[in-house]
């Protein structure tokens, strides 16, 4: 089965150059072109594509802010080919395939079109995952010594702080030598959201988001505390809190 593959760039010369890439690669199809990011998401959801090579600074909307817009179970497979070095780790943030700084070579291309392979080979055959984990009924955490037993409503936020983490309650706040990681796990994702690296929210507390600079969104909580929404985990907040699929 071939690899269905979309172009979006909102230079023509460098379409064409992904196009003469990667139409000799017998494992792929390019199956569209898009000049735009709003352009792109409407391509992305009407045509499904295994892979879309997607340029970062694009009219309308630029590369991060399309990923945000598709749930994260539907997403493509993404090549970012880009002239910006300053956006590589937002890419893999959004978990891409590769990021190519412009210009390059064929050489460089193919091995992203590798990379791509073993990754869309890897969805393809992938297990399943396990339903998302609901919320436990009580957590138990260790601070200054003491085992403290709390239920997930009394927590606010969650916020990292160097080797530990904050935790943020209606009457108070814990500080606790574990990983966002950890305690993500441990809250489950029934009524928490991720939204930026260093941040877990309670969606209960969630009074709204509004849009802060250069096109950002930031995540209002009812206690008036406003933290910063990743563009890549933005499209996953708004389906959490709207309630949609």
């Amino acid at each position: 089965m071939k690899i269905r593959t979309l172009l979006v760039d909102d230079e023509p010369l460098a379409r064409d150059r992904l196009r003469a890439f990667v139409s000799g690669e017998p494992a792929f199809e390019i199956i569209g072109e898009c000049g735009s990011g709003t352009d792109a998401i409407a391509a992305i959801r009407r045509d499904a594509p295994d892979l879309v090579f997607l340029d970062m600074q694009m009219p309308g909307c630029d590369g991060l802010q399309v990923m945000a817009e598709l749930p994260e179970d539907r997403r493509p497979a993404v090549i970012f080919a880009t002239a910006h070095e300053r956006f590589a780790l937002d890419a893999f943030d959004v978990a891409a395939v590769d990021y190519l700084l412009k210009p390059f070579d064929r050489e460089r291309c193919q091995q992203a079109l590798r990379r791509a392979q073993e990754a869309i080979h890897a969805r393809r055959t992938a297990v399943p995952a396990p339903a998302p984990a609901a919320a436990p009924d009580r957590i138990t955490v260790k601070a200054d010594g003491r085992l403290v037993f709390l239920k997930p409503e009394e927590i606010v936020r969650v916020e990292a702080a160097d080797n530990y983490v904050m935790l943020h309650l209606a009457s108070g706040r814990l500080m606790l030598r574990e990983t966002m990681a950890a305690i993500e796990a441990r809250l489950g994702t029934a009524g928490f959201a991720r939204i930026n690296r260093s941040a877990i929210v309670n969606l209960d507390q969630v009074r709204e988001i509004q849009p802060a600079q250069h096109g950002d969104y930031q995540v209002v909580l009812r206690d008036g505390t406003a933290l910063p929404l990743s563009r890549s985990l933005r499209g996953k907040l708004d389906r959490f809190v709207t309630g949609e699929a």
